[in-house]
C-alpha cells in the first residue's frame, strides 16, 4: 500500500499514556486526529491539550466500551488510517478474561468496523507488546519479530484464574495480535488496507495525558515512581527486569508505520534495551535532579540478562531512533514531579 502522508487518523484510546503521545506526534506531522475516549471530560482535556495545533485538527469520539458490538462504527468513518492503542495493561485481573476480552474483542471489533464503514482507510496499526513475543528462557536468548509467546495462552487455557498475573496479561496481548493477523487473512478479499503491528516493551517517558493521582499512573511509570521514592530493596534494584522504550519513540513508530510504504504487512519490535532498576538510578545520578536515591551505583552493569530484543527491523524499515535511558529517565521524573508527586 502507498504511504499515508496527510489526512485524518483515528487513534483509539487517545486519552491513555501512549494514545495521547501518538495523537500529538501525528498532529506535529500535520495530520488531523480523531481520538476515541470514554467520556466528554477526557475528550475536552485533549482538545485543550492540542488546541495549539489549530481549530478542528483534533476531535474526539465517545467509545465507552470497546467490546460493545459496533463500538467503532461511527469513529472509523472518514479516516485515512487507524492507530489502535486501546487495550488494558495491568496485573490486577483475577479473571484473565477481564484482560483478554477487551484486548481481543476491541481489536477484532475495530477491524470489523473498518471493513463495514472505513472505506477510506489505507493502513491499520495495532499496538501489541513484547508480551506477545517473549517466553521464559534459561539461557541467553535474543527475541525478534519472528517469535511468538506460546506459553502464556496455554497456561491461561489450562489454569484460568489460577494462571500467573504476568501470563494473564501476556496471553491477552498474544491472542489479540494473533486475532488481528487472522482477521486480515480471512478477510483479504474484503479489505483495501494493510496491517502493521508494533510490539513495544515497558514504556516510560513524560506524561501528557490526564492523570488524577500518582496511583493512576500507567503501570511502567508507576513502577519507576516507586523506585525513585526509595521503595525497593537493594537486591531488587539489581535484578534484570525487562526491556524499555521511550513513549515518544513508540509514538514515532506509530506514525512511521503509516507513512512508510514498506511497513505494510509487517510486525515490528520497538525495544530500546534491557534494564535493572539500578540502571535508572544510575542514569539519573548526573541529571541534576534532587532527591534521587543512589541504591547500588553501578550494580546493574554486570548482571546477567538472559533476554535481549532485536529492534533492527524497526530501525531499518521505519528509520526508528531511540532516546537514551538518561534522557528518558530525567524527562519521566521531571514530568512526575511537575504534577507535585
Amino acid at each position: 500500500m502507498p504511504a499515508i502522508t496527510s489526512g485524518k487518523v483515528l487513534v483509539s484510546g487517545a486519552s491513555g499514556f501512549l494514545g495521547a503521545w501518538v495523537s500529538r506526534t501525528l498532529l506535529e506531522k500535520g495530520f488531523s486526529v480523531r481520538g476515541t475516549v470514554r467520556s466528554d471530560e477526557k475528550g475536552e482535556y485533549l482538545k485543550k491539550l492540542f488546541a495549539s495545533f489549530g481549530e478542528g485538527k483534533f476531535e474526539y469520539a465517545i467509545v465507552k466500551d470497546i467490546e460493545a458490538d459496533g463500538a467503532f462504527d461511527e469513529a472509523v468513518k472518514g479516516v485515512d488510517a487507524v492507530e489502535h492503542t486501546a487495550s488494558p495493561f495491568h496485573y490486577n485481573a483475577p479473571d484473565p478474561q477481564a484482560l483478554i476480552g477487551p484486548a481481543v474483542n476491541g481489536t477484532v471489533g475495530i477491524l470489523k468496523s473498518i471493513v463495514k464503514y472505513g472505506s477510506e482507510v489505507k493502513r491499520v496499526v495495532v499496538t501489541s507488546s513484547i508480551a506477545s513475543i517473549i517466553v521464559p528462557v534459561t539461557k541467553h536468548t535474543v527475541f525478534t519479530e519472528k517469535d511468538w509467546n506460546t506459553v502464556a495462552p496455554k497456561e491461561v487455557e489450562e489454569k484460568g484464574k489460577g494462571a500467573s498475573a504476568g501470563h494473564k496479561y501476556q496471553a491477552s496481548k498474544t491472542l489479540a495480535e494473533q486475532a488481528a493477523w487472522k482477521f486480515v487473512e480471512e478477510n483479504k478479499g474484503k479489505i483495501s488496507w494493510d496491517l502493521v503491528t508494533l510490539c513495544p516493551p515497558f514504556i516510560f517517558g513524560p506524561i501528557i495525558h490526564e492523570v488524577p493521582s500518582f496511583e493512576s499512573l500507567n503501570t511502567s511509570t508507576l513502577e519507576l515512581y516507586k523506585t525513585i521514592k526509595g521503595q525497593r530493596a537493594n537486591e531488587d534494584l539489581v535484578k534484570p527486569i525487562s526491556s524499555f522504550a521511550d513513549v515518544r519513540d513508540v509514538a514515532s513508530a506509530h506514525v512511521l508505520a503509516i507513512t512508510t510504504p514498506e511497513a505494510g504487512g509487517q510486525r515490528f519490535l520497538t525495544s530500546s534495551h534491557t534494564y535493572t532498576w539500578q540502571d535508572w538510578l544510575d542514569a539519573l545520578a548526573d541529571s541534576g535532579l534532587p532527591d534521587i536515591p543512589k541504591g547500588v551505583p553501578g550494580g546493574g552493569k554486570d548482571v546477567p540478562r538472559n533476554t535481549n530484543f532485536d529492534s533492527s527491523l524497526a530501525k531499518q524499515v521505519l528509520g526508528l531512533k531511540f532516546h537514551s535511558i538518561a534522557e528518558t529517565a530525567k524527562d519521566t521524573v521531571v514530568s512526575i514531579r511537575e504534577r507535585g508527586w
